[in-house]
């Protein structure tokens, strides 16, 4: 256990990014993610909202308790307790979902319907990007380590809840609830470029890429950092607005037919 924690550094060397044991568990985490998605979805599509809720609440339990067990291990571990928190913070992408997916199972009103549609829009891509997205880590801890297994769980759930709201029927994209959804986005991204500038910090990756995907928008904009931050936001910004779209355009075909 000791060793799984990383209390001490850990002995075993790193499987590596993209390697089959990354892909393998990768595979398996979101395997389970969908099929538990589609159960639970089918399983509540034609109950009340009340019991539909009821598997939010379990996700956004789940998903908090898991990352902050994980917080508390990374800073008692951590040769300099003092300033580790500044790296665990919840502000990158998928660590919104921390809280937008405990405002979807806890709030009402046009509140939930907005954190509803966030979590719709941004679960799978954040399970995505930190599963398979999340090369880095693979290469630098190994894979059954908390690091990891922890990452891989609270990633999956956001995605578990993200299939689940779609397949239940939670959400329908409604344009009125759009400001508050990019009123999220635009709060995390203010606060997350703050911090970064204060705790030299890279959240959100506003400040560069660090081997993510994100490399390609670098290359694009020739390693201007200023351009970079922006078009990192450019793109949530496009990103939510073409499910938005999708879902004008659905329900204009259903309204001809």
């Amino acid at each position: 256990m000791k060793e799984f924690l990383g209390i001490g550094g850990y002995r075993r060397e790193p499987s590596g990014a993209y390697s089959w044991q990354h892909l393998l568990f990768v595979g398996l985490l979101l395997a389970a993610m969908v099929v538990l998605a589609i159960i639970f979805g089918r399983m509540y599509r034609n109950k009340d909202v009340k019991d539909k809720n009821k598997v939010l609440i379990a996700a956004a339990i789940l998903i908090d308790a898991f990352e902050i067990f994980k917080i508390i291990v990374m800073i008692i571990r951590s040769d300099e307790p003092s300033t580790a928190w500044h790296n665990l913070l919840p502000l990158y992408l998928c660590s919104i979902q921390l809280i937008t997916i405990p405002l979807a199972a806890f709030t009402k009103g046009r509140v939930k319907q907005a954190a509803l549609d966030f979590v719709l829009i941004f679960g799978i891509l954040g399970a995505i990007l930190g599963t398979v997205g999340a090369a880095q880590n693979y290469g630098a801890y190994p894979v059954l380590s908390l690091d990891n297994v922890v990452s891989g769980i609270t990633h999956s759930i956001s995605g578990f809840a993200s299939l689940y709201i779609a397949i239940s029927g939670m959400t329908s994209l409604k344009k009125r609830n759009m400001p508050i959804t990019f009123g999220i986005l635009g709060f995390f991204c203010v606060v997350a470029y703050a911090v970064n500038k204060v705790l030299d910090t890279n959240y959100m990756f506003l400040m560069r890429d660090d081997g993510t995907p994100y490399v390609m928008l670098t290359n694009l904009v020739k390693g201007n950092s200023v351009l970079y931050a922006i078009g990192v936001i450019v793109l949530f910004v496009i990103y939510i607005a073409l499910f938005y779209l999708a879902q004008t355009l659905i329900e204009k075909k259903k309204k001809i037919s």
